[in-house]
């Protein structure tokens, strides 16, 4: 996609949806941060009044703390969550304890989430159980009965399945499948940026709109504090578009980093879906250089396996509609691959229902692998369950390779990651840092046999807070593309030595200790 493209494209679709800098300025956003700025000075300046109570004060703090802190230890939160949580109100008591409710407790989208609830609960039943064949190896068995059981999937066969080494393929495959519709197109995606990617897909979701395609689109609420007005779905729904935006921020109750909508969804006719990392903004597809070249990856499933996908829409989608129609949607027929070997196990991870799915298939298959377990991931804030899973591993002769970004999103994200690298180095697992620039790509891989592609990151937000998804890959033909992907990424990467390691700055240690300290919080 070259600069006489993107010259080329029509100036009005691109403005559908463009954001000024005065309407940035006089958006509902801002107001909001300007009066929370305002309520925030006028608590400072109520607090310098109180000088003559400290003492009191002081003494009620202290008694707060603890009571905090016996609250905190017995909650079921992972032990690192509980463990920053405890600093913080032991170092701020009223605050923390006021921070920690406000965080924990979400009460402004307690409604939306009974809702979320109940809508995938009663999805639950409209998927067909299908058994793996007796010759699966144990290992396989275990995961599909897991991934029944808590995450509400099934196993899936007759999928074809295409692999993407670089989101820009991917969106001239996601185009082409678009081009198709007769029936519906679903999209739920993190981000929507305005720009060239979303203005040619946009551009075939008017026009299938028009045709009579069911066309409907889903996009996180963060969306709306810098890339698309608040206003953004009435605009879509205009062209015919169905447009919803999940859990809009709110002053005062919205918790603006917790429970967010990550999974990158997009079905089409029920039997083609893609996922992976790639969002709808042109980082993704290397037109616009952030951070240099953007790697990411993502996965194409035509046929059966299509279906679990279709569902995980439709389970945040109707969570806020009167009628839950389910069926129209899961019955439709498409191409079937019967001679596609292996099988695939599309899955979501739901925040709400405290059953860490994403987490989980990650640490069977690090403690299961015999012989490798290469990894791409562009955030590493880890557990000490993940830890010691990664160590142990390595320890016992099994192949762990990571593969980071040589050129980080965030800063403090690359400063926590390099809090790592020392133990894991110790334990003889090797770091790649990607040199070209940034990498996005979510990927597990293990022995040959087995993969995971998705939205997960290897981080607390993804693995605790966000609802998610992926596919789980066992002996399919695709697991050869994704090996080679990861060869020749290693080949473009850095291999962390000791010699890196000890030539830390000073200030990068110091401040990653006091940033692991909030990790869990970030």
């Amino acid at each position: 996609m070259s600069q006489e493209k993107l010259n080329q494209t029509d100036d009005s679709i691109i403005a559908k949806g463009k954001r000024g800098i005065i309407q940035i300025i006089f958006s509902r956003t801002m107001v909001i941060i300007v009066l929370l700025a305002v309520q925030f000075l006028l608590l400072f300046a109520w607090m310098l009044r109180l000088n003559r109570y400290a003492p009191y004060l002081l003494g009620g703090s202290y008694v707060v703390a603890a009571f905090m802190l016996i609250y905190i230890l017995q909650t079921k939160d992972n032990p690192m969550i509980k463990l920053s949580w405890s600093i913080m109100v032991a170092v701020l008591p009223v605050f923390g304890s006021l921070l920690y409710f406000y965080v924990q407790k979400d009460i402004g989208h307690r409604v939306e989430q009974a809702l979320i609830q109940t809508s995938i609960r009663e999805s639950h039943k409209l998927l067909h159980k299908q058994e793996p064949p007796d010759a699966a190896d144990k290992r396989f068995l275990n995961m599909a009965t897991y991934l029944q059981n808590y995450a509400g999937t099934n196993v899936c066969s007759n999928t074809s399945i295409k692999y993407f080494s670089l989101g820009e393929l991917m969106f001239d495959e996601m185009l082409q499948q678009l081009e198709t519709a007769e029936k519906f197109i679903f999209l739920e995606y993190f981000i929507i940026g305005n720009g060239y990617m979303w203005s040619r897909i946009l551009e075939v979701l008017e026009r299938k709109a028009k045709q009579g395609v069911d066309v409907r689109v889903m996009y996180d609420g963060t969306c709306a504090v810098t890339l698309l007005p608040y206003s953004y779905p009435k605009k879509l729904q205009a062209l015919g578009i169905q447009c919803k935006m999940f859990s809009p921020l709110r002053p005062f109750v919205s918790t603006h980093y917790n429970n967010r909508d990550h999974r990158k969804i997009l079905v089409v006719d029920g039997h083609t879906a893609f996922t992976g990392g790639v969002n709808l903004a042109d980082e993704y597809i290397n037109l616009t250089h952030p951070h240099g070249h953007w790697k990411d990856t993502g996965i194409m499933l035509k046929g059966e396996a299509a279906r679990n996908l279709t569902l995980m829409f439709l389970q945040m989608w109707n969570a806020t509609e009167k009628k839950r129609d389910y069926e129209p949607f899961l019955s439709v027929q498409g191409s079937v691959d019967t001679s596609a070997p292996g099988y695939v196990i599309p899955y979501g991870d739901n925040p709400m229902d405290r059953e860490n799915v994403g987490k989980m298939v990650y640490l069977n298959m690090v403690n299961q692998a015999k012989n490798y377990v290469y990894i791409m991931t562009p955030y590493l804030i880890l557990d000490n369950e993940l830890i010691t899973a990664l160590e142990l591993a390595a320890k016992r002769g099994v192949d762990v390779r990571l593969i980071l970004p040589g050129t980080p999103d965030h800063w403090y994200v690359s400063v926590l990651a390099k809090t790592h690298y020392k133990e894991l180095h110790e334990a003889g697992i090797k770091i790649y840092e990607y040199t070209p620039g940034f990498l996005h790509a979510k990927v597990f891989m293990c022995d040959d046999n087995e993969a995971v592609v998705g939205t997960i990151n290897l981080d607390y937000r993804s693995l605790y807070l966000h609802f998610e998804c992926a596919a789980y890959l066992y002996k399919t033909e695709s697991l050869c593309d994704i090996k080679a992907d990861f060869t020749e990424t290693m080949k473009v990467s850095h291999l962390v030595t000791q010699e890196n390691i000890n030539g830390q700055s000073w200030l990068l240690r110091v401040g990653g200790a006091l940033l692991k300290v909030a990790a869990p919080l970030m």
